[in-house]
C-alpha cells in the first residue's frame, strides 16, 4: 500500500496535517482528511491541509476539517504554507489561493509571519441572537464567524454553548463562534468553538473577526493583542486599505508517513 508523506505543524497549538498535493492524486480529500486527523487511528490534527499546484499563487490550498468538512480559510495555517514555501523557494513573500479568497504572507521580525487576511465582510445583524440575551457580531474572514462579548470568558461554557450556537438553524451552513473578554484597549481575550472541529487552542481567522468586532464596537484600538489558549496572535485593522493583518508564529512539530 502507497505511503502518505506529511508534516505535522501548529500555529499556538491549532495543529494541522500537510500533504503536499502538488504532484500526486490523492482522491477523496474529505475522507482521507478524516482518517489523517484521527487522533487515536489516524496522525491526529484540528484540519488537514492538501498544498495543490495553482496559476494565480505560489500555491492554492484544499483544507478540511476534523469531520471532514470543507475549510474555506484558516488563519493559522496561511502562516505554516508560507513557511513551508519560503523555505522551498527562498522567497520573502507569498501568495496563497483558497478557496474562499487570496492571501499574502510576509516574514516579520522574530520569526513571525504576518498574513494579510483582505477586507472583512460584516454579515447583516439577525434580528434576534441565536443566544436569547446576548448580542453578537457576525463577521466573513473568509469563512463566518459569530462573535460574543461576555465579561468572564474563562468560566464561560465555550464547549456547550459553542456547539450549540454552530448548529443553531440561523447558520445553515454552520459557524465559527467566539467568546471574547475585553481586558483593555489593546487586549482581548478570546476563546473558540470551530465549526467541524470544536474546541481548538487557538484561530487565526477568528482572531481576526474578534478583532473586527471590537474596533467595529470601539472596544479598542485598531491594533490589538489577541490571548488566546495556545498563545497570542498580534492583529491590526489597517487604515490605509481596510484589510486585516494578523502576525504570530508557526511551529514544526514532524514529519511522518502513514499508509493511505
Amino acid at each position: 500500500m502507497e505511503k502518505i508523506q506529511f508534516i505535522k505543524m501548529h500555529g499556538l497549538g491549532n495543529d494541522f496535517v500537510i500533504i503536499d498535493a502538488r504532484i500526486r492524486d490523492f482522491g477523496n480529500l474529505a475522507e482521507l482528511s478524516l482518517k489523517l486527523a484521527d487522533r487515536r487511528f489516524g496522525v491526529g490534527c484540528d484540519q488537514v491541509i492538501f498544498m495543490e499546484a495553482s496559476d494565480k499563487a505560489d500555491v492554492k490550498l484544499s483544507m478540511f476539517n476534523a469531520d471532514g468538512s470543507v475549510l474555506r480559510m484558516c488563519g493559522n495555517a496561511m502562516r505554516c504554507i508560507a513557511d513551508i514555501i519560503f523555505r522551498e523557494k527562498n522567497i520573502a513573500e507569498v501568495r496563497i489561493e483558497t478557496i474562499s479568497r487570496f492571501v499574502s504572507c510576509t516574514q516579520a521580525e522574530n520569526g513571525m509571519i504576518t498574513v494579510d487576511m483582505g477586507k472583512p465582510v460584516f454579515t447583516p445583524q439577525p434580528q434576534s441572537s441565536p443566544l436569547k440575551g446576548e448580542d453578537c457580531t457576525l463577521v466573513d474572514m473568509g469563512n463566518p464567524h459569530c462573535v460574543f462579548f461576555v465579561n468572564n470568558v474563562e468560566q464561560y461554557p465555550v464547549e456547550e454553548v459553542g456547539s450549540q450556537v454552530e448548529h443553531h438553524k440561523m447558520f445553515p451552513d454552520r459557524t465559527n463562534v467566539e467568546f471574547v473578554e475585553v481586558k483593555d484597549r489593546h487586549t482581548l481575550r478570546m476563546r473558540v468553538w470551530e465549526r467541524g472541529t470544536g474546541m481548538t487552542l487557538a484561530c487565526g481567522s477568528g482572531a481576526c473577526a474578534t478583532a473586527v468586532a471590537a474596533i467595529y464596537r470601539g472596544y479598542t484600538e485598531s491594533k490589538v493583542t489577541i490571548e488566546m489558549d495556545g498563545g497570542n496572535l498580534q492583529i491590526e485593522w489597517r487604515d490605509s486599505d481596510s484589510h486585516i493583518c494578523m502576525t504570530g508564529p508557526v511551529s514544526y512539530v514532524f514529519k511522518g508517513e502513514m499508509e493511505q
